[in-house]
């Protein structure tokens, strides 16, 4: 119902009926489904019509299958072994064919015995037929006449569901409902769209390799894709013994596994990312966990409906505090913010981690958002537990630590002090942003730079002396040199023991001065 309810809201403003626009939705469904299975029938009574052309071929191909594998196993010492135990056996039969002397026997001394079965009346051959097909039948049969009477009371059941879940808080329940409703939606027609296309380009990839019956294994490929992960395998596998019973050789099958290789490459890795991305809200690692819960449930069913179910457990989880849980196991969403996973890599002294993070931030964004966004934030976080005394003076070392050592990182290549230096280094008694500062003066100079500058040229940026302030004062002048500008490092100690030798004022184009209060 879910998957043809867009069809049925077309449907419905054209006609301006709900019920008109329900059966037009069924019949066209019905349709579909009754041609794709007089298709899949018919090009399976075609195949198995064909099979007996290719039995010397499969034959050939066990047999060579059989030489690689079983040959090898049976030579040496387990082929010694099987022969031992075959004589073992014929000794201790002996006396069975002593007794079964009287009766006729094959050259090879085997009892020839024939079983005929009864010829059965017409009446059985139906009742036979009609007991095989009325299982399925009848299932088919009651999920139509639900998913049809679903879709007509599909506003009523909405708001029965909505009063009898939400109770007072009726704003939170519809958001929830209709959530959960667009995005089911979506992901069944997106992905509907998806295994469609699949399916075309897989029956266009054999029509030009040459196998037989593409038609079949295009639509067997559509199908499966709605099985997580495993589906599409299933259909290669089963296409690639066709293909080793058509083909001589191992060509058409080495072909075939490259057609689908690259198929399901391209459309998982470029198209449903693009068309749909993380349109469901799950993470990858909890759809595969679905998949393997929910099949060990209902079997093959569970392994279909797997992802729908888990999506419904996530939007509940995302609109009911009480399973905030799920959302947060279950769900996309990062379960902490950027600054507070900094944070936490910083407590853990996992400095390269947050390095590679920041890495990749830097590839979108500029270095002083980075530092907006996520270094400020966490050293507020770490502020906030260390005026609560929540964290030791060697976790406090650790985070000190740790945070000189991204900026080291993050700053140019003749900025970065060497392995043993930085490791040496937990800043125990020292400002962070003195020791930057002193670590990139090391580089660049005592004054930072040369003194003969062009004139209005030197942006100065003066700290007022807390810890604080030196460490945003440094950030200030790493980011300002990232764009070309010419920013010198100043504490109040400097401008105590005066102006370097050979400096002129008329060379300050700016002049900044950082006070960090906390937050």
């Amino acid at each position: 119902s879910l998957l043809i309810a867009p069809l049925v809201r077309k449907l419905r403003r054209l006609v301006r009926s709900q019920v008109p626009a329900v059966l037009g939705a069924v019949f066209v469904l019905t349709l579909l489904v009754g041609g794709l299975a007089a298709t899949i029938v018919s090009q399976v009574v075609a195949m198995a019509q064909s099979l007996p052309q290719y039995e010397t071929t499969i034959r050939d191909k066990i047999k060579t299958v059989q030489d690689v594998t079983l040959g090898r196993v049976m030579q040496g010492e387990t082929g010694r072994m099987m022969s031992r135990l075959g004589e073992e056996a014929g000794a201790a039969s002996a006396p069975l064919r002593a007794t079964l002397q009287g009766a006729p026997l094959t050259p090879s001394g085997a009892v020839p015995v024939e079983v005929r079965p009864r010829a059965q009346t017409s009446v059985e051959v139906i009742s036979h037929l009609f007991s095989s097909i009325w299982g399925p039948l009848g299932r088919a049969s009651i999920v139509l006449i639900v998913m049809v009477f679903v879709l007509l009371e599909h506003e009523s059941l909405r708001d029965r569901f909505i009063r009898l879940l939400g109770g007072s808080d009726i704003r939170l329940t519809t958001q929830a409902f209709n959530d959960a409703g667009e995005r089911l939606s979506r992901f069944f027609v997106s992905q509907l769209a998806v295994n469609v296309g699949v399916g075309v380009v897989v029956w266009m990839g054999l029509m030009l390799i040459g196998l037989p019956h593409g038609v079949l294994w295009a639509v067997l490929t559509a199908l499966l894709r709605f099985v997580p992960y495993v589906g599409v395998f299933i259909a290669a596998g089963s296409a690639a013994l066709l293909a080793a019973a058509v083909d001589p050789g191992w060509t058409l099958v080495l072909e075939l596994l490259g057609l689908f290789a690259a198929v399901e490459l391209l459309a998982s890795q470029v198209v449903e990312p693009q068309l749909y991305g993380h349109s469901t809200g799950l993470s990858p690692l909890s759809v595969v966990v679905a998949a393997i819960f929910w099949s060990w449930i209902w079997g093959p069913i569970g392994l279909l409906v797997s992802t729908p179910l888990t999506l419904c457990l996530v939007v509940a989880g995302r609109h009911i505090k009480a399973l905030n849980f799920l959302d947060v196991l279950l769900g996309d969403t990062p379960a902490l913010s950027l600054s507070e996973r900094f944070y936490q890599r910083a407590m853990s002294g996992d400095h390269e981690e947050i390095v590679a993070a920041a890495h990749a931030y830097l590839k979108r964004k500029s270095f002083a958002r980075y530092c907006d966004k996520i270094l400020i934030p966490a050293l507020q976080l770490a502020n906030a537990d260390l005026v609560k005394h929540s964290i030791t003076p060697q976790q406090q070392a650790t985070v000190k630590s740790t945070v000189a050592r991204v900026i080291e990182a993050l700053g140019a290549d003749a900025c970065r002090p060497s392995w043993r230096s930085r490791r040496g280094s937990v800043l125990d008694e020292t400002s962070i942003g003195v020791h930057l500062r002193l670590q990139r003066e090391r580089a660049a100079g005592k004054w930072q730079g040369p003194l003969e500058v062009p004139p209005g040229s030197v942006a100065l940026c003066i700290g007022l002396g807390s810890m604080r302030d030196d460490l945003v004062t440094e950030l200030l002048v790493r980011i300002l040199r990232t764009q070309d500008i010419d920013a010198r490092h100043l504490s109040l100690d400097d401008l105590d023991r005066g102006p370097p030798p050979g400096a002129s004022a008329s060379s300050i184009a700016m002049l900044f001065i950082v006070s960090a209060y906390p937050a």
